[in-house]
């Protein structure tokens, strides 16, 4: 379940004693934000880490570095300076950790960095003053089987994608849900999309956007030989199991937010399910969910 809540200055200005700071790495900007912040930060007297390799990045850095290991164990907070896609691999180092994110968009669509950097200052003092709205989002996790043996697992704040491996020729699959036979198809792959990515992927392939909110995730095809089938939605408990079917004429990957998990062969399995610890956003005080899917999906535009 979505939490939306507020924080009291009197417990902001005992949790936050300790802050981390990522960067998007190669990026002309990402320095001088993390100079800029973690200046402010030092003056108030907050301790100040930075991710060891975002800091390699940045000449003349006279701040504390770690191994985001170490960010997840000894900060009260995590400031990610990037885009969506930093705040992604964030996601995944920190979630079991249990240690909040708040982002600084550098990016372009920022539908998870939603401070604006050139008045950064201004939102982290709100933060730390208590003014803010915390949120939950869901992760999911996928096992690759084979012949019965587990290989291996991989985690998702986006999704989670079973697509081909040869650009010239579709896969055919077997979906099972809570072990019920779904449906077989061949298509180019199908996507399962949390909330959060419920407005990446998954909306290119068709599927509806979710409220991060909702206790859900939706299994979208991706350019199915047959019409019919549709995306669908399935409860947050589910267990969705993906067969690459014996039959294909082409082997598969799997893939966790972009990046590869494992090769697919023929009769591989691939379990998909909530994942037990979720992610904790904050952000600024009168975030508004809508207001940011009007403004970077251009709802609000006349045609």
């Amino acid at each position: 379940m979505l939490t939306l809540q507020k924080q009291t200055i009197e417990n902001m200005s005992r949790k936050f004693k300790t802050i981390g700071i990522i960067g998007k790495t190669a990026d002309p900007g990402t320095d001088q934000a993390i100079h800029r912040i973690s200046n402010h930060l030092q003056q108030q007297g907050i301790a100040v880490l930075v991710d060891e390799t975002a800091a390699k990045n940045i000449p003349d850095i006279d701040i504390k570095t770690a191994s985001r290991d170490i960010l997840g164990e000894k900060c009260d907070l995590i400031i990610v300076v990037g885009g969506d896609g930093t705040m992604l691999g964030a996601a995944l180092t920190f979630c079991d950790h249990a240690v909040p994110l708040v982002g600084v968009n550098l990016g372009r669509l920022g539908f998870l960095v939603d401070i604006s950097p050139s008045d950064a200052e201004e939102k982290i003092d709100e933060i730390l003053n208590g003014e803010y709205q915390m949120e939950e989002r869901s992760l999911l996790n996928a096992t690759v089987i084979r012949d019965g043996k587990e290989i291996i697992q991989g985690s998702a704040l986006n999704d989670i994608v079973v697509h081909k491996w040869d650009v010239a020729h579709m896969i055919e699959t077997n979906t099972y849900i809570d072990d019920h036979f779904v449906h077989k198809h061949r298509s180019d792959g199908i996507i399962t999309s949390t909330p959060t990515g419920s407005t990446a992927y998954a909306l290119s392939g068709g599927g509806p956007i979710i409220h991060p909110g909702l206790e859900s995730f939706v299994i979208v095809p991706i350019c199915p030989h047959t019409l019919s089938n549709r995306p669908i939605a399935v409860k947050s408990s589910s267990k969705v199991r993906i067969v690459l079917s014996e039959t294909s004429r082409n082997k598969g990957q799997v893939t966790c937010d972009g990046r590869l998990l494992h090769e697919l062969e023929l009769g591989d399995e691939v379990l998909i399910e909530t994942r037990s610890t979720k992610l904790h956003l904050l952000h600024p005080k009168g975030y508004d969910y809508y207001q940011i899917l009007r403004a970077k999906l251009h709802w609000a535009e006349h045609p």
